[in-house]
């Protein structure tokens, strides 16, 4: 008889989220792989304002001239994945896994690249760019698996097979 393998501690599995569809593809991957794994989940949401150009965050950016993000911004989309992570854990059933959420300012391959330093697998869709924010995923997914230094998956677009 063998002795069962001894757990070792397996960092988090990192996935980026904008709200878009894609990202909510590469969401439910995540929580699936996080469940079989036993370890838990980071969704990350990156998101850059700039007062010329806005991307993404517009409805929570203050308008006028020299106006920024409003200061409740980031609890604001916090609050939009803490829902859509709950959403989806109830679509997919099962314990829930735990996830931590983190909303940060920056660009988003870099956000995501630091925030998935401890972590043993990143997890993004293949484009994205949906209304929490600019995590523009055709180029982020390229940054990203260019740079991590652990493993990456690109969740693909799901296509509807009865209208191909």
């Amino acid at each position: 008889m063998t002795d069962p393998p001894v757990p070792h501690p397996v960092g988090p599995i990192v996935v980026g989220t904008d709200g878009s569809a894609l990202a909510r593809q590469a969401m439910t991957f995540a929580l699936r792989e996080a469940h079989l794994r036993g370890t838990g989940l980071r969704a990350v949401c990156a998101y850059e304002y700039s007062p010329t150009r806005r991307s993404g965050f517009e409805w929570t950016a203050a308008s006028g001239p020299g106006s920024g993000p409003i200061p409740q911004q980031r609890d604001l989309v916090t609050q939009a994945v803490a829902d859509s992570v709950k959403e989806l854990q109830q679509q997919l059933g099962g314990p829930p896994v735990d996830v931590e959420i983190v909303c940060e300012s920056g660009r988003p391959a870099q956000v995501l690249l630091e925030a998935s330093k401890d972590a043993c697998l990143l997890v993004v869709g293949s484009r994205g760019s949906g209304a929490w924010g600019r995590l523009a995923l055709g180029s982020t997914s390229t940054e990203v698996v260019h740079h991590a230094r652990i493993p990456v998956v690109v969740v693909p677009a799901e296509h509807d097979t009865a209208s191909s």
